[in-house]
């Protein structure tokens, strides 16, 4: 047989995680390849890149989309568990889950909403006329960021504490604010130090400086804790403050921080993974593709 798609995965996937207990993606991947009756060389067929193989990526992708629609859940790094919904789902016997299924799921479709094109979503393994390649290609690098930032997210959350506070300050750095990174480093509070986790400049001359709160959180920061922050600076005699979190923060949060004098802003995150990404902060590179275009000046045959 050939490798199945990813959403031809994703009903195997939720029936090997129906008995409830957590698995590894590697057993979860070898558990579908033994199902499926896959062979030696169907396993051992790569991606172009050679990075991956073909059936662990789209086991991957199949997880990734599942857990979109919150039928299953990352229980921590490297590890998955279907969720109470994907177990109502299976109970529900449906014939088949795929991208079509998954859009009743208002999670997913918001997920969705982070790849679509102006008011369209592509589905980025859909060839179809209708979808230019550079369509093609912009989605599938905003679908590709998507499901980096969900794992950075759940990088971080397998850290400790203290990594995370190092972190901060490193991306605090790379996003040119403060001197060298020995420096922000000798700078950073402990976590019982009135509220804050750590201290950088706001320029390399350190002319001002900048509070920062550091929450590996799942739950959602509320305005309490945006509050009692605030209640630091003012015990540090200081008007800004970079509250950074792992999770969400709630609207009466976003609102008291934009209430109050100080100088708060809230990174939840997304925002957080993004800046990651954009400052090279715990990312590498992994391919670069260029796009080339006719170069119409070169072929003016009447240009001097």
């Amino acid at each position: 047989m050939s490798i199945p798609s990813y959403e031809e995965l994703m009903f195997p996937v939720m029936r090997v995680l129906e008995d409830k207990q957590e698995v590894s993606i590697k057993y979860l991947a070898d558990k579908l390849a033994s199902d499926l009756k896959l062979s030696e060389e169907e396993l051992k067929e790569q991606l172009p890149s050679q990075n991956q193989s073909i059936f662990r990526n789209r086991v991957s992708w199949a997880k990734t989309y599942l857990k979109k629609a919150g039928l299953v859940d990352n229980t921590k790094r490297g590890y998955v568990k279907i969720t109470d919904l994907g177990l109502e789902i299976l109970a529900q016997k449906p014939s088949k889950i795929d991208n079509k299924y998954l859009t009743k799921f208002p999670s997913f479709e918001e997920f969705r909403g982070v790849i679509a094109s102006s008011d369209q979503v592509i589905d980025v393994l859909d060839c179809s006329s209708s979808n230019t390649p550079l369509e093609v290609i912009e989605s599938s690098f905003r679908l590709l960021r998507a499901q980096l930032v969900d794992e950075l997210l759940e990088t971080i959350s397998s850290c400790s504490p203290k990594f995370f506070e190092n972190l901060v300050v490193d991306l605090m750095i790379s996003m040119g604010y403060g001197g060298s990174n020995q420096e922000a480093g000798r700078a950073i509070g402990k976590s019982s130090d009135g509220g804050i986790d750590g201290v950088i400049s706001e320029d390399k001359l350190g002319l001002d400086t900048i509070y920062l709160q550091a929450k590996r959180w799942k739950s959602t920061v509320g305005a309490p804790e945006i509050r009692d922050f605030v209640g630091s600076l003012v015990g540090k005699q200081s008007n800004k403050g970079v509250f950074i979190t792992t999770s969400k923060f709630s609207s009466e949060a976003l609102n008291y921080a934009n209430s109050v004098q100080h100088k708060v802003i809230l990174i939840d995150g997304n925002k957080l993974a993004e800046l990651m990404i954009e400052y090279g902060v715990g990312v590498s590179k992994l391919k670069t593709f260029f796009l080339k275009k006719i170069d119409s000046d070169y072929f003016d045959e009447d240009r001097e």
